[in-house]
């Protein structure tokens, strides 16, 4: 259980870390993707152990990890980005840009789509060398590793625990009425 525990802190910071714009002025950046890199390998041999899998299994594992990783990471910092950009347009007494929020709403909708089609295009290279077993325990280690993560970063940003759905958000979908959190405006017929 402490190996768990250091490997979900290490995602955590390694995720956060990953998640925020990176610059060559950074000096952590290293550091992060050692963390990154650390953090793999862990879950990696959870994996192994757990699914008990072959060596070539856990070969073929790792570069599915690695083809996909990479695109997962990528499309998770855009919709990141745009969720900032969104909310930064929906503050409460300021107008938003119709355009602008309509570009980003379409923009968040076929991200999802992409994300779907990634997660099809890696279950389906899993299905060529793991059992139907084996692939339905590593989707439920990998969804409560990031379940646990997003705990985790919940309470270091102060906000009220799991279940966030998003930057900002709290248990479904709403944000936190704590310390940081926006007023909310009053809802009328028609919007």
């Amino acid at each position: 259980m402490n190996r768990f525990v250091l490997v979900v802190t290490l995602v955590l910071a390694s995720t956060l870390s990953a998640q925020e714009p990176v610059t060559p002025a950074r000096p952590d950046t290293a550091e992060a993707e050692r963390l990154r890199a650390q953090i793999e390998e862990r879950f990696s041999q959870r994996v192994q152990e757990e699914l008990r899998l072959t060596p070539d299994q856990s070969a073929k594992l790792r570069a599915s990890q690695e083809k996909f990783g990479g695109q997962r990471r990528t499309l998770v910092r855009q919709q990141m980005e745009r969720r900032r950009a969104l909310d930064d347009q929906m503050q409460p007494g300021v107008a938003a840009n119709a355009d602008s929020v309509k570009r980003l709403m379409d923009a968040n909708q076929n991200a999802r789509a992409q994300m779907l089609k990634l997660e099809q295009d890696e279950d389906r290279e899993m299905a060529t060398y793991l059992t139907p077993v084996q692939r339905a325990r590593y989707q439920q280690m990998r969804e409560g590793l990031m379940r646990r993560v997003m705990e985790m970063r919940a309470q270091r940003r102060g906000g009220a625990g799991g279940g966030r759905m998003g930057p900002g958000m709290g248990q479904g979908g709403r944000r936190p009425g704590g310390a940081g959190a926006r007023p909310r405006r009053p809802r009328g017929r028609g919007i």
